[in-house]
């Protein structure tokens, strides 16, 4: 295994991190017994850092990474977020990163995960009808409460980054990055290494595409997020785009191949060839899939493949380039949805 700072911050956390979106159950099928195998497997293997959040299946994936850490909690780096608050009844979220809420749903998640403290707390999304400022109040008050060692953010903009690092000393951004979504690497990853601030890649493959396991034939049940054919503004998976992304994910497979090794040991070694990814965060159901994973730590990408690969993801298809979010601007009291460009009435609904 390898490890890196989390930025300019003092946190060591491994390469490779285990991605626990898939315990919440909106995810496709999991087997628990399997999953909590995966995470025993991944301690074993020098996995240390470990992700969830209260929106992953309503709190379900905080019980169940809780319970299967046990007493091996203090061997690693315990990350959660907060700031989405959701409706237990009509299963609805919202972003709400309020003083009060986010500290109310931080305590929540330490009950959830049976510990005292998290290793890194992040806000899971901007909420553009409440200042930064308080936000950050928030987030430095739980870490003098002992509550949360080290502060972050996720899906947070350049802009935001700038003026968060002002009120609150964050160490982290997560955002998706891989080879089908660059859109971060554009937008924010200069402004977050001239800030010192690690970037926590999630959904390296793809959120499945590049495992290599889809066929042309591949449906998700209603439960499944992905079953509307977009992921965070890219519609992907859509009918009228899926078959040319297979044919893209096929001449991976066959470059990864010639490379001697596989497309998801590819995909990762790609995410973490950039400097400002400190983890590349890797959602497992099986113990053989951590074990794939931490093998991507064996490649390096020459200059040579990374243009071959370049070259194939020009035929990838339904991309666009806005980030995914509602977002604050400078000098705009409230934030405009960077998909439609429009004030927004409502906040939608965003894993």
């Amino acid at each position: 295994m390898d490890y890196r700072k989390m930025g300019a911050s003092d946190l060591e956390v491994s390469a490779i991190g285990f991605g626990c979106w898939e315990l919440g159950g909106t995810y496709g099928a999991i087997d628990e017994t399997e999953a909590v195998a995966a995470i025993d497997r991944a301690l074993d293997l020098g996995v240390t850092l470990f992700d969830t959040a209260p929106g992953y299946g309503l709190g379900h994936s905080e019980q169940v990474l809780g319970r299967a850490l046990g007493a091996r909690r203090r061997d690693i780096v315990l990350v959660s977020k907060t700031a989405v608050s959701w409706d237990p009844v009509t299963f609805t979220r919202k972003m709400d990163s309020r003083y009060s809420t986010v500290k109310q749903i931080a305590e929540e998640s330490l009950r959830r995960l049976g510990t005292d403290y998290l290793d890194l707390l992040l806000i899971h999304w901007p909420d553009i009808d409440t200042p930064l400022q308080e936000t950050m109040r928030a987030l430095t008050d739980l870490v003098a409460e002992g509550k949360t060692r080290y502060i972050g953010v996720s899906n947070y903009t350049a802009y935001e980054l700038q003026e968060s690092k002002k009120h609150a000393p964050i160490c982290a951004d997560q955002v998706g990055y891989n080879l089908f979504d660059r859109r971060w690497e554009r937008q924010m990853f200069p402004a977050a290494q001239e800030l010192g601030i690690g970037v926590m890649a999630y959904g390296p493959l793809a959120h499945g595409l590049l495992t290599g396991a889809m066929g042309r034939g591949t449906t998700f049940p209603g439960k499944d997020w992905r079953a509307s054919g977009l992921v965070f503004g890219q519609s992907l998976f859509a009918p009228e785009h899926l078959p040319h992304n297979l044919e893209v994910v096929e001449q991976l497979k066959a470059l990864a191949a010639r490379l001697d090794t596989t497309l998801p040991r590819l995909a990762l070694a790609w995410t973490l060839r950039h400097p400002a990814v400190s983890v590349a965060l890797s959602g497992c159901r099986t113990p053989h899939e951590i074990e794939e994973n931490v093998r991507a730590l064996e490649l390096t990408l020459s200059a040579g493949v990374l243009a071959e690969i370049d070259a194939i993801m020009a035929g990838a298809a339904g991309q666009v380039d806005r980030v995914p979010g509602l977002h604050h601007l400078p000098g705009v009291a409230r934030g405009v949805d960077t998909v439609t460009g429009t004030l927004p009435t409502s906040m939608p609904l965003l894993p």
